[in-house]
């Protein structure tokens, strides 16, 4: 399978992210790592999207510190990207509407096409379908018109790096508008891009709780987009997917990350990183990157927080 034949894959992260930990970075390591080894995926960036403020989650500091927290653990990051686009949203947004806004804008920016993790088009995809030049159009008109694997990372890697990648000071967010004017618009031929929600078993186990998940959005989460689990705690994600009718009818949809590595909760965990934090346990560098203790310790953050 060629580069160009493969899957292009984002990785999106939702969640509180209160604080961002050492092991959630690792989980977008992880499945990348994994979605390669299988020969089938390209991963071409990694989207951290923080939780708005209206989340109401006991002890959820404001999403001006989370964005802040989120920059600076990613900042050594050359494919990990934050986004604030669901923080700066009017109200809380489910995860299914945060999958659906980054999709329908991948497909505005980047041309791309865009469907179900399993059900690949056939449909050439076309970057500026208003122009009438039917010939590809490269920023560069001296390079050959034949899209290459080099050519398509590198201009989509562009367009991401412009949504989402744009590093401002940590004082300040910007993001890119929807509606901007992007610049010039690659054509492509026979690639397709899609976007993975990335989450830990739990966040898995959490479909099967009734009630707590709108069906019809699992529908969208699971059979459209797809998902990539990476286990903690040595989960039984088979046993998982058993319990719901929704993950067992897109079972195929779901990839669970295999290695050898065992990812125990405490190294993700939010929670036990700010218990470390509330007793001073110096434990606390297994679970933040130190930028992150330090901007915590600077702004005086889950000091005194409960949760």
């Amino acid at each position: 399978m060629t580069e160009t034949t493969k899957t292009h894959v984002i990785l999106l992260a939702c969640g509180s992210f209160n604080p961002i930990t050492k092991g959630h970075i690792q989980m977008f390591e992880r499945a990348r790592d994994y979605l390669h080894k299988t020969g089938r995926f390209i991963v071409i960036g990694g989207i951290v999207s923080p939780v708005h403020d209206s989340y109401g989650k006991q002890g959820l500091v404001s999403s001006r510190h989370r964005l802040v927290m989120c920059q600076l653990a990613v900042q050594n990051s050359d494919w990990i990207r934050v986004d604030p686009w669901e923080c700066y949203q009017d109200t809380w947004q489910t995860t299914c509407s945060v999958l659906e806004h980054h999709r329908d804008l991948m497909k505005r920016v980047t041309g791309c096409i865009l469907s179900n993790v399993n059900t690949p088009s056939m449909t050439p995809v076309i970057g500026q379908p208003q122009h009438e030049n039917t010939q590809p159009i490269y920023q560069n008109s001296n390079v050959s018109t034949k899209p290459t694997a080099a050519k398509i990372l590198g201009k989509v890697g562009e367009s991401l790096t412009r949504i989402c990648c744009v590093r401002p000071p940590v004082e300040r967010f910007t993001f890119v508008d929807e509606n901007a004017n992007l610049g010039t618009v690659m054509r492509y031929e026979e690639i397709e891009l899609r976007i993975l929600l990335l989450c830990g078993s739990d966040l898995l186990e959490s479909f099967c709780i009734p009630g707590l998940w709108n069906e019809a959005d699992m529908e969208v989460i699971v059979g459209d987009f797809g998902i990539v689990v990476v286990p903690r705690d040595a989960a039984d994600t088979d046993r998982i997917m058993n319990h719901s009718s929704i993950l067992r009818k897109y079972k195929n949809n779901i990839m669970v990350v295999k290695d050898d590595i065992n990812h125990p909760m405490s190294v993700v965990s939010s929670t036990k990183s700010r218990l470390a934090l509330q007793h001073g346990d110096g434990h606390v560098v297994d679970y933040l990157s130190q930028p992150v203790i330090d901007y915590i310790l600077k702004s005086q953050l889950y000091i005194n927080a409960s949760g």
